[in-house]
């Protein structure tokens, strides 16, 4: 065995020998390590002492050597060990503390953190002496810190909660507590152990984080995530307190952003946000749900009438907010009946959109107040019917005969024939009966399937043309109503051209029938179109003139052929003073701008006589016949002729 740095070790050997030899000490002792030969370490422990033989001779001395390495290694460890958890605590952003498991939390031994953490010295808290740990925790936490201990202890699981403490300043800060029981040997808690951490900072990134997550950047209301999430915690407690959403439908004041820049109505919500704020309560809360939609959650109302009075109220409100910018607006309720199957939040979401968009749609310029109830589901249901039935007549998965068209003859008073018919789209379902136009057209429209709809409705329609030249009527033409959306799409001019062309019908015995709204779209494409139309030889109307957008300026600019008179000035001249109506005043402007004009829904002789009067140069309506289906129609044309 040999020794590490042995010339240190005998120069301290000879140093500690001439010592007892010189009387100054009686013996010595040391520790020492050992090198063995295959690189181990051992560590000894030495006693040197004199030998002494009888008569007082000293012979020399007696050396005993001990293996204390297993000793050595241990002390290292629990010196390492003290150095590591002096390191930690002086680091740590809190404290580390032992207490006693009772109310108080009767601190055993607390850490220098102490000070920084609560402002209190370490010793104030040792026993007691001056205040005790729960004097510091936060008063609302107290018994759900003893709870939780008493939870964790009683399944020997690790300890971990958040809380708040008040420091001696009067702070207020987020700790986290981690900690464990301690147990004797009977299995009762001796003591608790842990740390409690600041967390302060991770609390206000968690709140700021939680803020932008449940408020609304533009209002600083609780937004709809918050308040889904709000209904579903209450629709689970299946409380017996009565609540309902009040809906408010603002998308009017979009209207403004093309007028007056985004920022304007920004400032519009943000104003709508805080007078509605206003008529916030205990028990209603105010939330905005999307850019232009409020929400009120109501809560503990009586009943029906106080949510009547509280919606008048709003209206009431906003119209005094809007007087100036003239925006209208929806308020739709909703009262939730927890007892009904299958509620969930997103459905009351739903219905509260529906009945915000049904008012707008019944009342329009007024804020009036609609119920969701089970006609509006009903209605609901039956738009969706509807379009699930579009779908599969666009998509050619439906029954083929669903889309079918009719045709009205159209006579000219000047001929005394018929020289055109309107094709007339129908749609009739097993599961619907008969829809109307007025029903299923706007849907189409809404959906967008107007446009692969449409193009089904022309191709029939030319079908019928060609079968009409074929049974030798090939100065009649077909008028087809067509949708703005469809003259907007770019290909929609293009795409007629190739249809007329590959079905070789003659342009000139086309109509293209436009409805009113084409004031109000972009006009510019709009002309640019019936221009390309009116070049390759279509004819084109206003359909159901007088009624709409339309103002005789645009209409001189429109390039049209006809105006269409609608039905309500046709009706007017069964007044007993026909005189009065301005029907005549319509043909004689009509004529004028250059434009034929053909008159809807004659049905009355008296109403005939006054056309032919007054010059109108065409009518359609049941007193010339109904409208016909294929058959019937040719059928028309061979009696009519006749």
């Amino acid at each position: 065995m040999g020794k590490d740095n042995p010339s240190d070790d005998l120069g301290e050997d000879a140093e500690n020998l001439k010592k007892p030899r010189a009387g100054e000490i009686g013996m010595y002792c040391m520790d020492k390590r050992y090198i063995r030969p295959d690189g181990s370490v051992v560590w000894v422990h030495m006693i040197v002492a004199p030998l002494i033989l009888p008569e007082d001779r000293i012979f020399g001395h007696i050396c005993l050597v001990q293996d204390i390495t297993d000793r050595k290694i241990f002390e290292e460890a629990l010196h390492e060990s003290e150095r590591s958890k002096s390191v930690f605590l002086s680091h740590l952003p809190g404290l580390a503390y032992r207490c006693n498991y009772d109310r108080e939390w009767t601190m055993q031994f607390v850490s220098d953190g102490c000070y920084a953490l609560t402002g209190y010295r370490p010793e104030s808290l040792l026993n007691n002496r001056e205040l005790s740990f729960k004097d510091i925790i936060s008063p609302e936490y107290r018994e759900a810190l003893w709870n939780k201990w008493k939870e964790v202890l009683a399944q020997r699981q690790q300890f971990k909660y958040e809380y708040e403490i008040i420091t001696a300043t009067g702070e207020r800060k987020w700790v986290l507590e981690l900690g464990q029981g301690i147990f004797n040997d009977n299995g009762e808690v001796e003591a608790l152990e842990g740390i409690i951490l600041d967390i302060s900072d991770r609390k206000a990134v968690e709140d700021a984080l939680k803020y932008n997550n449940e408020h609304d950047r533009t209002t600083g209301l609780y937004n709809r995530e918050y308040l889904i999430s709000l209904l579903e915690n209450d629709l689970k407690k299946k409380k017996d307190i009565k609540k309902a959403l009040i809906g408010v439908n603002l998308t009017a004041v979009q209207l403004l952003t093309v007028k007056y820049g985004f920022n304007y109505t920004q400032s519009l919500i943000k104003k709508a946000a805080a007078v509605l704020s206003a008529l916030c309560s205990e028990n209603r809360q105010l939330f905005h749900v999307r850019e232009n939609r409020f929400v009120f959650y109501i809560v503990g109302y009586s009943d029906k009438n106080e949510l009547v009075e509280f919606g008048n109220a709003v209206a009431e409100t906003l119209e005094s907010l809007f007087i100036t910018d003239r925006i209208n607006g929806g308020i739709g309720i909703v009262e939730i009946d927890q007892h009904q199957s299958e509620i969930n939040a997103e459905l009351l979401m739903r219905r509260m959109l529906l009945a915000t968009d049904r008012s707008i749609n019944l009342y329009d310029n007024d804020y009036v107040i609609c119920f969701y109830d089970d006609e509006l589901e009903s209605m609901v249901n039956r738009e969706i019917e509807i379009e699930r039935a579009l779908f599969a007549i666009a998509n050619d998965t439906g029954t083929k005969d669903e889309l079918f068209l009719h045709y009205q003859p159209i006579l000219d008073l000047k001929s005394g024939s018929i020289c055109d018919f309107e094709a007339l789209c129908r749609l009739k379902t097993e599961k619907l009966g008969l829809v109307s136009p007025a029903e299923f057209i706007p849907v189409a429209e809404k959906t967008k399937l107007i446009i692969p709809i449409g193009e089904k409705v022309i191709i029939n329609a030319f079908k019928f043309l060609s079968r009409l030249n074929e049974n030798g009527y090939g100065n009649i033409s077909v008028s087809v109503n067509i949708s703005v959306i469809q003259l907007l799409k770019p290909e929609f001019t293009d795409r007629l051209l190739e249809l007329i062309a590959k079905m070789n019908v003659n342009p000139g015995n086309i109509c293209l029938e436009i409805t009113e709204s084409v004031f109000s779209s972009d006009f510019a494409r709009i002309n640019k179109a019936i221009n390309k139309l009116r070049t390759a030889g279509i004819h084109i109307a206003i359909d159901d003139f007088g009624t709409g957008y339309s103002s005789l300026a645009r209409e001189k600019e429109l390039n049209v052929d006809s105006l269409k008179i609608d039905k309500y000035f046709i009706d007017n001249l069964l007044d007993a003073n026909p005189d009065k109506v301005i029907t005549s005043d319509i043909i004689s402007m009509s004529h004028k701008l250059g434009h034929c004009t053909v008159a809807e829904g004659v049905e009355h002789d008296i109403q005939l006589h006054y056309l032919m009067e007054h010059d109108c140069d065409r009518v359609q309506g049941y007193l010339i016949s109904k409208p016909l289906d294929e058959n019937n129609a040719i059928e028309f044309l061979k009696n009519y002729s006749a």
